[in-house]
């Protein structure tokens, strides 16, 4: 077997010995090979899976070639699909027609076994390329939403999409908190053991959180120094300060640990839900003023004497 195998192939091609030979060849090429018989069906199961590879007869009854092609290109696939024509046309207005339609190459037919899996082998490569800038582009997309410490959202992400959970709870009528927390008394953490121990005390505040909510519909940004945002969805202000309060349990609870050994931590929390009476605030301003009154929250926790909720 070749790296063909990881690619899924639909064949299309609505003359049944044609379409029998050319599968087996492409089987025995390694290729995970699925058949339709016309561009409707071909055009179905490629809008319900996800291939690779498409190759197609140009000239079927109803939907041909060409006019799959474009119908594909026209649905915006997430990923690639790289599609082979098979054709008997041989004038190049045709060809032209049948590349700008959205083809990316083209075999005369009768096809030669070798050019055809040739071809297919080309467009294997343009695949992989493809699939390799995706995940690039993937990985930088998510760096630059990412805390690098602790691996929380950003504050750009917060920002952002702060703004947009504000809008979407509004159109669905629905509520949105949140909590800002912040870890007590950490810069004497920081002076008596060492800048590196409160990096992994930071750390292990931010994984304790995560692992408190309901991700990904629930999430957690670094606001800043040892401040964090708990951004809550689909939860009212009594549950926001339900899970607020079972963080400041397990934080108060659970020692950190660290290389110098465990590290008893407590943080305090602010908790805040988006009112209606914001509704003549845009998305982005209503969503600040959720995060101040979280924070004037948070900040009455402290003068109280940290390591307790307070809700505003």
């Amino acid at each position: 077997m070749t790296d063909a195998t990881q690619f899924r192939l639909l064949l299309v091609e609505d003359e049944p010995t044609q379409r029998k030979l050319a599968e087996r060849l492409l089987r025995r090429a390694g290729y995970v090979v699925e058949t339709a018989n016309d561009g409707e069906e071909a055009l179905a199961k490629i809008l319900a899976g996800e291939f690779q590879l498409l190759l197609t007869d140009w000239d079927m009854p109803g939907m041909d070639g060409k006019t799959l092609c474009r119908r594909v290109r026209e649905a915006n696939l997430p990923t690639y699909l790289y599609m082979l024509l098979l054709t008997s046309h041989d004038s190049t207005d045709d060809l032209v027609a049948g590349l700008e339609a959205g083809a990316d190459d083209y075999v005369k037919k009768p096809a030669n076994e070798s050019e055809l899996l040739a071809r297919l082998n080309a467009g294997r490569r343009i695949v992989r390329l493809e699939q390799s800038l995706r995940e690039a582009n993937t990985q930088i997309h998510l760096l630059s939403i990412t805390d690098p410490l602790t691996g929380t959202f950003n504050r750009r992400y917060l920002n952002e999409q702060l703004a947009l959970e504000v809008e979407r709870a509004r159109r669905y009528h629905r509520p949105l908190s949140a909590v800002m927390a912040d870890l007590d008394r950490f810069k004497r953490i920081n002076d008596e053991c060492g800048h590196q121990t409160g990096d992994e005390v930071l750390c292990r505040f931010a994984q304790l959180m995560k692992e408190a909510v309901r991700q990904p519909l629930d999430w957690v940004a670094r606001y800043g120094g040892e401040e964090f945002v708990i951004v809550l969805p689909e939860t009212d202000r009594a549950g926001a300060i339900v899970v607020a309060e079972k963080i400041r349990a397990l934080c108060a609870d659970n020692p950190m640990a660290a290389c110098s050994g465990p590290i008893e931590v407590t943080a305090s929390f602010g908790v805040a839900e988006l009112v209606s009476e914001a509704a003549t605030q845009s998305h982005a301003a209503a969503g600040e003023a959720l995060l101040r009154r979280a924070d004037a929250a948070l900040y009455t926790s402290k003068n109280e004497g940290r390591n307790r909720v307070t809700a505003g």
